[in-house]
């Protein structure tokens, strides 16, 4: 077996691995990447990236769809159609072009790459098995585990035919007639709302109250609104008990335990991820774990002396941003530096339509904290940017502390909210007051100005409203 060695050796070209590849090269560090397939990762290859560009064509598709007869703006457009051959064949070409540039870019930084799967032999030692089936040994000072997700499986519903994880969804051969996702969650609702702007009827399964139950009430309320104005149906409070007795879909029973048939040519499966932490032979580690999850501490490592853990196998909250913060600081920590994971905030965000953002606390977290905080809401149904682009529905929200203002939380709901966020989190990691942005000059016209005018109302100076 051919044997070398190596200061790092990362496991998963995702987000988090890639990018500690790409940041220990910078800083010398002779280091070696494992991707078994393209270097992206879910995030980039089946994830993150192929579902917000097959979310935009929706986006498009639907508009069309919506001038084809009256329409307030005085367009016209007849008959709109779509080839979703093409508009696949339009999302790899983008998810091509993103991993062709992060292959550069480790190139570039001297990083290793070796196409193959993984297998652990212990703290300092991993066997690597090509395609074409030859093994080699790999030696490492550090390593760092970065695996990532994989999508939960419902063992009444395994992924097979009709039966779709979200990696099938994003790669549609046809459009189905009639969809059902199973799960309310972002995931879920983001390809449930596509398909249905694409022209599919889609149902939606969720087993709790409402949907996006990580989100507070106020926040989904939007986004409810919207689902039934698509016309996507809704059954919550209900379970799935397994695939229908005869021909596609799925059998339901609700809290009332009525039980029914919905009939579907697919079914979305999408109730969450878990740890990659299986097959590759983390067991022999014998690490503590958090459940499914590696634990690590405030540096990212393990329980075992130089072997790191970073992204979705060490557990929520599973968003490429944290994992990529976290290869980042572990990189830095190899090469001497002082770091540690101690993020004011980590920004999550829903592309639904309308979009949902939350950074920090929301005022119920604020509360269970025990902190004493005031918050205020500015409706973008006053902001004259979001009445121009049709996106009247929506907030910015801002939560503070009653005793000195700082601010500890943003949230926010509509159209373009997305790109707000980095305001938002770079506000609570630089410890702004609300004062900060309220006399701060924000451009006219543009939504940011909702988040000047949610400062200035939490402080009782509300110009537009």
């Amino acid at each position: 077996m051919k044997t070398h060695s190596t200061t790092l050796l990362v496991i998963g070209g995702g987000p988090g691995g890639y990018v500690a590849a790409i940041r220990a090269g910078q800083l010398g560090i002779p280091t070696v990447l494992v991707e078994a397939a393209r270097p992206g990762g879910t995030c980039l290859t089946i994830g993150c990236i192929p579902s917000k560009a097959l979310i935009h064509a929706a986006e498009e598709f639907d508009k069309l769809r919506h001038f084809d007869g009256h329409s307030a703006l005085g367009i016209r457009a007849e008959q709109p159609s779509i080839d979703i051959a093409q508009t696949v064949r339009w999302k790899d070409g983008i998810v091509g072009r993103l991993t062709t540039g992060v292959a550069s870019l480790l190139k570039k930084h001297n990083v290793q790459v070796i196409e193959g799967r993984a297998t652990i032999v212990d703290g300092k030692s991993v066997d690597v098995v090509s395609a074409d089936g030859s093994t080699q040994r790999i030696q490492c000072e550090h390593l760092l585990l970065a695996t990532g997700s994989v999508a939960t499986e419902l063992s009444f519903l395994p992924f097979a035919g009709n039966i779709l994880s979200s990696t099938e969804a994003l790669s549609p051969t046809k459009l189905p007639k009639r969809l059902v996702v199973v799960g309310a969650g972002y995931i879920g609702l983001e390809l449930g709302i596509a398909y249905r702007k694409l022209g599919s009827e889609v149902a939606v399964v969720e087993a709790t109250e409402r949907i996006l139950p990580a989100y507070d009430d106020e926040l989904t309320k939007p986004v409810h609104s919207a689902l039934k104005k698509l016309g996507v149906d809704l059954y919550l409070n209900s379970s799935v008990l397994g695939p229908a007795a005869q021909g596609g879909g799925v059998r339901v029973r609700t809290a009332t335990a009525d039980e029914f048939t919905l009939s579907a040519d697919q079914v979305l499966v999408s109730v969450g991820r878990r740890p990659r932490s299986e097959g590759f032979g983390l067991e022999s580690l014998q690490l503590d774990m958090a459940g499914r999850a590696v634990k690590v501490d405030d540096q990212c490592r393990t329980s075992m002396r130089n072997v790191w853990a970073i992204g979705d196998l060490t557990g929520e909250p599973m968003l490429a941003h944290r994992a990529m913060a976290q290869g980042e600081m572990v990189a830095e920590i190899i090469a001497g530096k002082h770091r540690r994971f101690h993020p004011a905030s980590i920004p999550a965000i829903c592309f639904t339509d309308p979009e949902v953002v939350s950074v920090g606390q929301s005022p119920q977290d604020a509360a269970k904290a025990g902190l004493d905080c005031l918050h205020a809401s500015f409706p973008f149904l006053a902001n004259g940017r979001a009445m121009t682009i049709e996106a009247n529905d929506g907030f910015v929200r801002v939560v503070a502390r009653r005793d000195n203002h700082l601010i500890v939380g943003w949230q926010a709901v509509g159209r373009g909210v997305a790109e707000l966020a980095a305001a938002f989190s770079q506000s609570i990691e630089m410890g702004a007051r609300l004062e900060d942005v309220a006399h701060t000059i924000h451009a006219h016209p543009t939504l940011g100005e909702a988040v000047q005018e949610a400062a200035l109302r939490a402080l009782g100076q509300a110009l537009h409203i």
